[in-house]
């Protein structure tokens, strides 16, 4: 048996769901080596097999769950006389490795044990169950993801984990990218972006240039440059609405600050798509 579903990417919340899914898997069947660009977590409901990152194998078995992190490498296998079967979630967002870190399970400790009860395995049966779209539907399976993660977290028993200044930076960081692409076609400031995420300006602009080696502004204006880049391989947009679109209503100021960046002319660069 084998039961799937995959979900439209939401890339702008702090949880986002990918997929989830259950199989009972044939004896032998494998996964990679390869790397998945979103976590992943198994949940085992019977049988074993083994599941490997870097150079550590782990033997697992029921009752066992294990990660799998974005761009790591990972390979996982049923047992040939007793072929596992499992389900499981894959998730993003911008709190996603936060609230692993705090049920103890990261690409250094990938493999967890949980045996008090089915809940885990409910949540998952719950969100396969909601195959067809439905008023609320997203709202639902987001909360079925929080509860799983919830579980997890609450039953740490090695809670050691205290969120150090080093993630916190990383999460204003990565608010401050949401802001901007969320709101990049409109008239914003940098100190606009330090109000969203609750900073002083001056610490925002500090952590922001220390992570990018760019000040704010500067990544506003290249993100907004490779939007309008990306507008001009069609032909229905004017420069001028290419130039509204973006943030700039002022499309001598747009052209100004595009030929700066790309050193030749909005119309210009234009041109080469159309010769």
């Amino acid at each position: 048996m084998l039961e799937k579903i995959r979900f439209d990417r939401l890339d702008h919340t702090d949880l986002n769901m990918y997929q989830c899914g259950i199989e009972d898997c044939s004896p032998g069947h494998y996964w990679g080596p390869a790397v998945r660009d979103h976590f992943l977590i198994h949940y085992i409901l019977k049988g074993k097999g083994i599941f490997q990152v870097g150079d550590n194998i782990y033997h697992l078995e029921k009752g066992n769950g294990f990660l799998i992190c974005p761009g790591v490498v990972a390979h996982y296998k049923a047992d040939m006389d007793d072929p596992w079967s499992y389900s499981w979630v894959g998730f993003h967002g911008l709190k996603a490795e936060l609230y692993l870190k705090q049920a103890g399970i990261t690409m250094e400790n990938p493999v967890f044990k949980y045996e008090y009860d089915n809940y885990l395995e409910n949540c998952i049966n719950e969100m396969i169950a909601s195959k067809e779209p439905s008023k609320g539907r997203e709202i639902h399976l987001l909360g079925l993801l929080y509860l799983f993660l919830y579980r997890l977290v609450s039953l740490n028993k090695n809670d050691n984990y205290t969120e150090d200044e080093k993630d916190r930076k990383e999460l204003y960081v990565k608010k401050a990218v949401e802001y901007i692409e969320m709101n990049y076609a409109n008239k914003i400031s940098i100190s606009d972006i330090a109000a969203y995420i609750g900073l002083d300006r001056s610490y925002f602009y500090s952590i922001f240039k220390n992570y990018f080696n760019m000040s704010p502004k500067e990544y506003l204006i290249k993100f907004r440059i490779e939007k309008a880049c990306y507008l001009m391989n069609g032909k229905n947009l004017s420069i001028g609405d290419i130039s509204r679109s973006v943030g700039y209503n002022d499309p001598l100021l747009f052209s100004k600050i595009f030929k700066k960046v790309k050193n030749i002319s909005p119309r210009e660069y234009r041109k080469k798509f159309f010769e």
